[in-house]
């Protein structure tokens, strides 16, 4: 656990895995000495043989009458059994075995028969009357090992035999009988439901729930929960009334530690009548967060947050939050495989009552030895428990965090930052301020994270921070990944008109244009278009160059149709293009609380599951569909998007196949009114050609002048005709056109 935890930082790995295997060498020769020895306390020598044609042999001991001898042949069938050779021809001769008051013997044969009964029903047969014989034994320890045999021999035959000696077993006198019986109902209720509920064992075992013994109780809760929810009844296998709840709040305090799991994840399902009710099953269930195993404190938890939906007191609740806080802050003492579950249900636990855990942010600070894993989930949790009376405390450690040597932590713990700065709007500065910090490190990562989320911030407050972009511009030549590019062409765009040199820093990325990802080249193509509603005198080329680029030279779908749109809104309506682009952008939200609060209901019953380490439903996963967890703001289905997009796709295929696209028309010289300032005068448009003669002048490369808007006959000429020399002549003749970043 210690070079797990401390990862890289282990001081001498060579010696430590020298350590473990001479540790691993020296327990191998200690069981080989056992063995060899014939010591009554080890089976080892059992897998350790390599002989061939043993079966004969295996059969002959089986035969044996010394019960001694037979009970080593039956290990050594176990044993082949186990590394995985098939000695299911010895099944006749192993159930002759079963006949013997050895307890040990018989508990070898029953293992045998667990395994290779559903591979051989027709002899599965033969032990029925033995297991209807040891459900009769006087020793309580047989009965029970009947029952819990019969309840794993999963084989249609043999079911309807094993009804009344189960039915015996469930009134057993000995508490230890009942309760394997009432787990072997769950069982039989898997391989046949309509039988079990004619027979009318679920009702015995409704009654069970009344038991004296508390270890029957629990486990007739654990076969009702499973019964219920593989049943087509569904809850109404498993209903609590009072006269249940009280027994079973009445066993929780005697019952073992997985039997309280099994009580109090059923108690999360009952629906108290009110806030009084709900305030007394509290009050039974709160010593269980004492309790060191952490399942059992978990499902205490979520019994008490799903009944306080029903408490309206604010000093109930207060006082509630105190005796939680404690217990959960405990189990991030215990190794990180626990620490990590826990912390994932306090994730939860935190987006429905953050007032539980407020004061306790320290406790989710990282520790330098904390394995990676933990450490994203605690800075998952301190941006959640963020508030403006800890926002310094949380800076603080989040600029430590980015002096880290894990990469993608110290990215994480940036962008952690940022999302401190949109949560919180008057520590937006100080966020700001540490953001800045960390741009002077001037490490690679470190500054192109800082860029992506003062975009962000950007964002969210707009035109109030505006004074770091120098900053940001002086580290452009730095930025190398997509995000972080995308993020600071975002920038440049939008405030174009506050960048002396916007267009020149817009040009360094155009040189390496057709290089860059689509992600890229998508904001390279809108913040020059902002730039030539801006400032259209002195970007025309540019704005040019990049349409050009963006429908011609470009083979993605999305990136050529944003550009053929803004090519025609420029050239039919600059006012209509400057609506549209620079239009005031939607403020972004704080994403710290991302679940529907329909799913995260649905995800607090079910804390302490695997639901909860997924933060899915489990409809999502056990069932094999896979509907996506909505989110706030979600829309559709994903799979009706790439349903969708597919059709669009398609479409714009099936269009395209019938002849190229039509060139966009080219832009019109600014006017003084509108995007005045423009550099020369278009060239004077030659006559109309013909379609015969759009469809030869395709194939010529001399520069030709479009009309700003084709119609009629013309355009439908062109459409069919234009191919890539098309394309070629717009790109030749558009140089004029006024274009800009």
């Amino acid at each position: 656990r210690d070079d797990r935890g401390q990862g890289q930082q282990s001081a001498e790995p060579p010696a430590c895995s020298k350590c473990t295997m001479d540790f691993v060498e020296k327990s191998i020769q200690k069981v080989n000495q056992l063995g060899a020895g014939g010591g009554g306390g080890t089976d080892s020598k059992y897998f350790q043989t390599t002989k061939k044609g043993e079966i004969h042999e295996l059969r002959e001991e089986l035969a044996n009458p010394k019960m001694e001898k037979k009970k080593e042949a039956v290990k050594k069938v176990i044993a082949a059994m186990t590394v995985g050779k098939d000695v299911s021809m010895l099944f006749t001769d192993v159930v002759n075995c079963i006949q013997t008051v050895n307890i040990e013997l018989k508990k070898l044969v029953y293992l045998y028969l667990i395994n290779y009964a559903k591979s051989q029903p027709d002899l599965a047969i033969l032990a029925v009357n033995t297991f209807v014989k040891d459900t009769q034994d006087v020793n309580p320890l047989i009965r029970a090992l009947a029952v819990r045999t019969m309840g794993c021999i999963r084989v249609d035959k043999i079911v309807e035999y094993l009804c009344e000696p189960l039915r015996k077993c469930l009134k057993d006198e000995d508490p230890y009988v009942r309760k394997t019986s009432a787990v072997c109902v769950a069982k039989l209720y898997d391989i046949n439901g309509e039988l079990v509920e004619d027979q009318g064992f679920l009702d015995m075992v409704y009654d069970l729930l009344g038991d004296s013994n508390p270890m029957v109780v629990s486990n007739a809760v654990a076969a009702l929960a499973e019964i219920s929810e593989t049943s087509e009844l569904g809850q109404k296998v498993f209903q609590i009334n009072t006269s249940t709840l009280q027994k079973m709040l009445a066993a929780l305090n005697e019952c073992t530690e997985w039997g309280q799991v099994f009580i109090l994840d059923s108690l999360a399902l009952y629906c108290p009548s009110d806030g009084r009710e709900a305030e007394s099953i509290i009050e039974r269930v709160t010593p269980r967060l004492q309790h060191a195993n952490s399942a059992v404190v978990l499902s205490a938890v979520k019994v008490m947050i799903k009944y306080m939906d029903l408490i309206t007191s604010q000093d109930t609740l207060k006082a509630l939050y105190k005796k939680m806080a404690p217990p959960l802050v405990t189990l991030l003492s215990s190794e990180p495989e626990i620490q990590y579950v826990a912390l994932r249900n306090i994730n939860l636990i935190v987006q429905k009552r953050p007032t539980i855990l407020a004061h306790e942010i320290k406790v989710f600070f990282s520790k330098y030895n904390d394995p990676i894993y933990v450490k994203m989930e605690k800075l998952e949790i301190m941006i959640k428990l963020a508030s403006e009376r800890n926002v310094d405390q949380v800076l603080m450690e989040l600029k430590e965090y980015a002096t880290e040597v894990d990469v993608e932590f110290v990215r994480r713990s940036v962008r952690a930052i940022g999302r401190c700065a949109i949560k919180l709007e008057r520590a937006a500065e100080r966020c700001i301020n540490v953001l800045l910090e960390l741009i002077q490190t001037k490490v690679n990562y470190v500054v192109q994270e800082a860029v992506i989320v003062i975009k962000d911030i950007f964002r969210k407050f707009p035109n109030r921070y505006e004074s770091i972009i120098g900053t940001l511009c002086e580290n452009l030549d730095t930025l190398d990944e997509p995000e972080a590019k995308g993020s600071m062409i975002w920038i440049i765009g939008e405030y174009a008109e506050r960048i002396d040199n916007a267009d020149e820093l817009l040009e360094s990325f155009l040189e390496s244009f057709d290089d860059e990802t689509a992600s890229v080249q998508l904001q390279m193509l809108t913040a020059t278009v902002k730039l030539f509603l801006k400032r259209p005198a002195e970007t025309q080329k540019m704005v040019q160059d990049v349409l050009t680029l963006a429908t011609q030279d470009s083979d993605n779908p999305d990136l050529r149709d944003r550009g053929y749109i803004y090519w025609r809104l420029l050239s039919t309506d600059p006012e209509a293009a400057k609506q549209v682009v620079l239009a005031e952008k939607p403020n972004i939200n704080d994403d710290s609380f991302t679940l529907d609060p329909s799913v995260l209901d649905e995800l607090i019953t079910h804390l302490s599951t695997l639901a909860s380490i997924y933060h899915k439903p489990p409809s999502t996963f056990i069932t094999g569909r896979t509907r996506m967890v909505p989110t706030l703001g979600g829309g559709a289905h994903d799979d009706e998007y790439e349903e969708s997009d597919a059709n669009i796709t398609s479409d714009m295929m099936d269009g395209g196949m019938g002849g190229a696209q039509a060139a966009p028309p080219a832009m019109p010289a600014p006017s003084a009114g509108g995007l005045g300032g423009g550099v020369g005068t278009p060239r004077p448009r030659k006559p109309a050609a013909s379609s015969s003669n759009a469809s030869s002048s395709s194939d010529s490369s001399s520069p030709e002048s479009y009309p700003s808007q084709p119609c009629g006959n013309e355009a439908q000429a062109r459409r069919g005709s234009e191919g890539r020399g098309g394309r070629a002549r717009a790109r030749g003749g558009g140089r004029r056109v006024c274009a800009s970043a």
